[in-house]
């Protein structure tokens, strides 16, 4: 079996299992790199005991975090239970990766708004949204038409991290500028079709039950990339969303033209979003729905940068010495 057949499986496998393109691919790599790592001998010829070795390798050698261990882990054991129908053992005696304790990354609203001061268009649009409605970068390229509702004020966030669904807020100040972006999105959309194009892919088995909803409306991406791809299944042209890159690059410049010293990502919009709401006061429970956290306890990060200076502590510095 060859490198690129197995690799195949990999991703045929991974359909089946519905996994999102992002998890397939990230898998994908991870299979390459165990392979590669030992001297690119076909998996079914290796067992656990490689396996361990590996994911050693990962945390003593290459220092990783102890997610991206995991997630290898989690490749690794899809490949050989699900593509190669070998389950792998319970696999005792990996070296565990370190968990730093690290801060999410939040700026001031003052750094908030000096960092979208010098975007401009659809992508400043976009970083607007990621802090407004605390959208992951994924999740906001890949809004559809659908899921803006205006007059309710609310975005419907599909299959976000976790497979999971959630409702946010549309910002008040966004509406207008998003009712523009939706109208120049369908006249695209109209352009596309005009040339006989205009289809976009659709979640999992969906396109099969209904192919006709590829061309409606209603599925059209609200930031559509400039160029479109030919499906190599069934040579169909299709329009993608926005590749994350763009935004991606267009935030990281911006931090750098506003002259912050701190890295600037398009993360950093939904830390600020969440820790600037609950320094508002809003109820805990309420930020974890609208950032489609499982557990609260991820949401609690947050509590421990809220700008309170010192955890809300008062220096002793800054005490009256007359009050004793």
């Amino acid at each position: 079996m060859t490198g690129r057949r197995l690799l195949d499986q990999v991703r045929d496998r991974a359909a089946v299992r519905r996994y999102s393109p992002r998890t397939t691919e990230a898998y994908a790599r991870w299979i390459v790199s165990y392979v590669k790592h030992h001297g690119r001998q076909h998996p079914a010829s290796l067992g656990a005991a490689a396996v361990r070795e590996f994911l050693t390798f990962l945390a003593r050698e290459r220092r990783v975090a102890a997610s991206t261990q995991n997630q290898a882990r989690a490749a690794l054991r899809f490949l050989y239970a699900d593509v190669l129908g070998a389950p792998l053992p319970l696999l005792d005696g990996v070296a565990p990766a370190r968990r730093p304790a690290v801060l999410p990354n939040v700026l001031s609203r003052a750094d908030v708004q000096r960092v979208l001061a010098v975007m401009e268009g659809v992508t400043q649009l976009m970083a607007r949204l990621l802090y407004g409605s605390g959208l992951r970068l994924t999740e906001c390229c890949q809004l559809r038409l659908k899921d803006v509702d205006l007059s309710r004020g609310e975005l419907r966030v599909r299959r976000g991290k976790g497979g999971r669904d959630r409702v946010t807020m549309v910002p008040e100040s966004l509406r207008a500028g998003l009712d523009v972006q939706m109208q120049a999105s369908l006249a695209q959309r109209r352009r596309r079709r005009a040339q006989g194009r205009g289809a976009v892919c659709l979640p999992d088995a969906f396109g099969r039950k209904s192919p006709g909803a590829s061309r409606h409306a209603a599925w059209w991406w609200l930031f559509p990339a400039s160029r479109d791809y030919q499906d190599p299944f069934d040579r169909t042209w299709r329009t993608h969303h926005l590749h994350q890159s763009v935004l991606q690059r267009s935030v990281q410049q911006a931090g750098q033209r506003a002259g912050l010293t701190q890295r600037v990502g398009c993360h950093t919009f939904r830390h600020s979003f969440a820790t600037h709401l609950l320094e508002a006061g809003y109820d805990i429970r309420t930020v974890q729905e609208l950032l489609g956290h499982r557990d609260v306890s991820t949401t609690m990060l947050y509590t421990h940068v809220l700008n309170k200076g010192g955890l809300g502590v008062r220096s002793p510095l800054d005490m009256d010495p007359a009050r004793g």
